[in-house]
């Protein structure tokens, strides 16, 4: 697939896990960005046919722990707004695309962590991305701050909610989705992200000491299934590059 996407990363724990391999799998052309490592954003982002924003331990109003989160936002605005091109934003990342639309990022009180259900509505049926999976799906959660106040957006289409957070999944117009979970999950996700104090901290806070080796469990139980849908969600992404 001739093909080239450029992929925002902020960490070097929190990759595009499944979605990479599914992606290398079809040999399509990536640029990653590690914005946490200095990288700087390509100039001329015309070339790429999308962009996946992924998630990480920092918010979107940390600009000034984290200041290139300020051209992170410029970047999608331009892609997304300007530039009218797909883009895929995973937890942070839908973050971003939302508040780039305009709305507002708020805590999520308590924090969603563990393996949950969304439910989708039956608008997602017509949905070029999202249209073949499930009316209610398994995920990991794993977030503390959410999008709010897209309701008076033009052109925002609410796909999906959980019993905790409205906006799950998202769509700007018909090419630019936000996704609140974590579709990238593989077998170690979880076990592996565990390592980064911040989310770690999250979890023992929200769920006890013990609850570490609970949720890796759950995952691993439901991951078959999980992996199922980033098929899913990848294929259908791919045709409207």
């Amino acid at each position: 697939m001739n093909k080239e996407i450029l992929i925002f990363q902020h960490s070097d724990i929190v990759t595009a896990g499944y979605l990479l391999d599914l992606l290398e799998k079809d040999g399509i052309f990536l640029t990653t960005v590690r914005l946490d490592k200095k990288d700087k954003i390509p100039n001329n982002l015309e070339k790429f046919h999308a962009m996946i924003c992924l998630g990480g331990e920092m918010n979107t109003n940390m600009e000034d722990t984290y200041p290139w989160i300020l051209d992170e936002k410029e970047a999608i605005k331009k892609f997304v707004i300007e530039m009218r091109k797909p883009y895929l934003g995973i937890c942070l990342g839908a973050q971003l695309l939302g508040e780039v639309l305009g709305g507002k990022i708020v805590r999520t009180k308590p924090p969603e962590i563990g393996i949950l259900n969304i439910e989708m509505f039956a608008n997602h049926l017509k949905d070029k991305v999202f249209r073949n999976f499930d009316s209610k799906f398994k995920v990991l959660q794993w977030h503390s701050y959410e999008v709010q106040d897209l309701e008076s957006v033009k052109n925002v289409f609410l796909l999906a909610s959980s019993e905790s957070t409205k906006y799950q999944i998202f769509r700007y117009k018909d090419y630019a989705y936000g996704v609140q979970f974590h579709t990238e999950i593989k077998e170690d996700t979880i076990s592996s992200w565990s390592k980064i104090p911040e989310l770690k901290a999250v979890i023992e806070s929200n769920l006890g000491k013990n609850a570490l080796h609970s949720l890796d469990k759950e995952g691993y139980k439901n991951v078959k299934n999980m992996k199922l849908n980033t098929e899913k969600l990848y294929e259908n992404f791919k045709k409207i590059l």
